[in-house]
């Protein structure tokens, strides 16, 4: 008898033929990949961040490799929703109709937040959103919406008023008790949370006693930061009763399935594809051998099946 195991997951309402997604700001809108990727297999595609209007990034340099790693300083680079919705959404509409597009909303206000979706619901190839509240918010002197509660939920309160379609919510590592984060924005309507979003880091040159990045610090991920990301979607996977996406130093089949053990629904993709371009689809491929392997029939049952207790 062969032995067929069902890798399909669902984040509320949205249903991903397999757990495994890209992570934003790693995969642009899947047009760079397509020649490495066939996108009809991936579980959704996870856009790079959009925002209302365009922004120029950061200063270069903005990437820097570090052990075990990278950091990055892009600045949400991205041309505005309306040239994104001419260009990529058209581009997926044309070559990804069967994968569930996730966009990832970015803005400096909370207002901006809504706007963008506002604008994204006229058209019919959104999966959901992804809403990153790593944003700084201009309206509380740059601090970040994600860092504290009451900002983080006036956003998804919003964003949920604009759309009755799935809106996940990114989490920021950089605050002291993630799952208030968490709480805070599922009880304001949040359908999912993802996370980790990337840690606050700085690389220096020894030789020009110059930091690396333009701008000093940037976000580490790879998988120097997997511990603490593991850690984090197992404390909020406890915390809320929401899905949860996990992310964060993901480069095997194997570090996946840890995610889900700990309490993820599903997973993201993010620098390993920097480092090998079909790494998502290795990764899917990993876990279907990793499931038939051992006789589990469904990948949701991964979910949350972590043993409380090591072995002595």
């Amino acid at each position: 008898m062969t032995f067929s195991t069902d890798m399909s997951v669902a984040i509320g309402t949205l249903s991903l033929r397999n757990p495994v997604i890209t992570a934003s700001g790693t995969f642009a809108s899947g047009r760079e990949f397509a020649d490495f990727v066939d996108l009809s297999r991936l579980g959704a595609i996870v856009t790079k961040g959009v925002s209302l209007e365009p922004w120029e990034g950061n200063d270069s340099p903005r990437i820097a490799e570090t052990a075990s790693g990278m950091l990055n300083s892009i600045g949400l680079q991205n041309p505005g929703v309306e040239a994104f919705m001419e260009r990529d959404l058209q581009w997926l509409a044309d070559n990804a109709a069967d994968t569930p597009v996730l966009v990832n909303v970015s803005g400096h206000t909370a207002e901006e937040y809504a706007r963008v979706i506002e604008r994204l619901e006229t058209v019919d190839n959104v999966a959901g959103y992804e809403v990153n509240i790593s944003c700084p918010n201009v309206d509380e002197g740059g601090m970040v919406f994600g860092m504290h509660c009451a900002p983080a939920a006036d956003v998804v309160a919003k964003c949920r008023r604009a759309t009755e379609r799935p809106l996940i919510v990114k989490l920021s590592p950089n605050v002291t008790d993630v799952t208030d984060i968490a709480r805070a924005v599922v009880a304001e309507g949040a359908d999912a949370v993802s996370l980790i979003n990337t840690l606050l880091g700085m690389a220096i040159d020894a030789t020009t006693f110059r930091p690396k990045l333009a701008r000093g610090v940037g976000g580490l991920s790879g998988p120097a930061i997997k511990p603490v990301a593991l850690r984090m979607v197992w404390q909020v996977a406890n915390a809320v009763a929401v899905p949860v996406i996990g992310m964060g130093g993901i480069m095997t089949a194997e570090d996946a399935v840890e995610f889900m053990l700990a309490g993820a629904t599903a997973v993201a993709v993010g620098t390993a594809s920097f480092v090998d371009p079909t790494a998502v689809i290795r990764v899917i491929d990993g876990m279907a051998e990793f499931c038939h392997a051992r006789g589990i029939r469904r990948a949701a049952d991964l979910t949350g099946a972590l043993v409380a207790e090591p072995d002595a």
